[in-house]
């Protein structure tokens, strides 16, 4: 027998049973984030609000707004608190950042959870959605604001495994489901022509099924340095399988070598293992002009740009001294707001070419043909080079 939600509300508030859930899923101010109940909860314990505290509710929700991260130990998380921190003004601004699933369910996250006003993705994930063809004018609905840190994608093997190719049909771990790894393992394993035996298993249980020899390899994530390979003590002959980058890779990725200096425990002075990194996004859904959460995302926009310069100082992560606000993200649709921010920028000569070249980035709205991918690529292996050895 079906009850409707109202008729059990009413039901329930007869039967002298406390009825705050129905009462904020369907009250207009509960998509905004304000409290609404106004009854007794249990015992006699007093929920009404105050004279006056309706004002003070609608002052810290008036200019608040959430971002979600990403897992609790992963660099999308400390991005999003970093934000957080580097714009906050009180009552004039709040960035709330959100532990989430990860940066592919982020994007769902974007779309569907009530609150979610912004979040960090990698670009390749927004191809995975559109592909599916599940979501209808995904291009239009999520937009990008700039582009943000480099992530590193990592495959940590046991010692038996020489090769991408000898994880054919081995069981590997994309993580926990919904995390970046779960687009990116797949799309590189997929274009090499490799099927293993993908499970979702959490890394630190992952780490402990290696020992024992259930699980043959964990793919992972993350800017360095990440937290997970940082802290990992070594296992004998447990190493990074490395990737080799071509032009299979050319749409998404990069070429980013790992190094003794970036995990002295995991990698031999000297060494180093080639792998593909690939740029994350500071993602918006494209509110209606009209919006009362537009009205937000304007203002950290205006924020964002603002104070940009304070994410760059020593107490933030190191990989904010390389996001370019101007770099332009093939496959994406920046969001119009930000270019108009963009446009006020001072222009500063050949500036915006250095930045973006350096990245393997073009200024372009869409994918580069083979011929400019393999130019840019030569630039961009040219430029690591002559950087290599440097203070990141």
């Amino acid at each position: 027998m079906r009850v409707r939600l109202s008729t059990l509300c009413r039901l329930l508030a007869a039967l002298s049973i406390p009825a705050i859930p129905c009462a904020a899923q369907n009250h207009p101010a509960a998509s905004e984030g304000v409290q609404v109940a106004e009854v007794a909860a249990p015992h006699g314990a007093p929920t009404a609000r105050a004279p006056g505290e309706a004002t003070k509710a609608n002052q810290i929700n008036n200019w608040t707004l959430a971002i979600a991260g990403g897992f609790f130990e992963g660099t999308f998380i400390r991005f999003a608190v970093e934000l957080g921190k580097a714009l906050d003004d009180g009552e004039n601004l709040r960035v709330l950042p959100i532990v989430s699933y990860g940066g592919n369910e982020n994007i769902n996250d974007l779309l569907y959870l009530r609150g979610v006003d912004l979040a960090i993705a990698y670009t390749d994930t927004l191809d995975l959605y559109r592909k599916s063809g599940q979501i209808k004018d995904i291009d239009q609905r999520i937009n990008y604001i700039s582009q943000l840190l480099t992530g590193e994608l990592y495959i940590f093997a046991r010692p038996e495994i020489k090769s991408l190719q000898d994880l054919d049909g081995k069981k590997v771990t994309l993580g926990t489901k919904g995390g970046s790894a779960t687009t990116t393992g797949p799309i590189v394993f997929g274009r090499l022509g490799i099927r293993p035996d993908f499970v979702f298993v959490n890394n630190t249980i992952a780490l402990e099924k290696m020992k024992t020899g259930e699980i043959a390899a964990i793919v992972s994530t993350g800017g360095k340095p990440n937290d997970l390979f940082v802290k990992l003590q070594p296992e004998p002959g447990f190493h990074f399988v490395p990737i080799e980058f071509s032009r299979k890779f050319a749409d998404y990725y990069l070429p980013c070598p790992l190094s003794h200096d970036d995990y002295p425990q995991l990698i031999p002075v000297g060494e180093r293992v080639e792998t593909l990194c690939m740029s994350a996004v500071l993602a918006v859904y494209n509110f209606p002009r009209t919006s009362d959460r537009f009205r937000r995302v304007e203002r950290f926009i205006q924020y964002y740009f603002e104070r940009f310069e304070k994410l760059k100082q020593p107490s933030f992560h190191p990989k904010w001294k390389d996001v370019s606000l101007t770099a332009t993200v093939p496959g994406w649709n920046r969001y119009w707001v930000a270019e108009e921010a963009i446009a006020a920028l001072p222009k500063v000569p050949g500036l915006v070419g250095a930045e973006q070249s350096k990245r393997g980035h073009a200024a372009t709205t869409g994918p580069l043909d083979l011929r400019d991918r393999d130019a840019l690529l030569q630039e961009f292996i040219q430029w690591q080079q002559q950087n290599r050895g440097k203070t990141r």
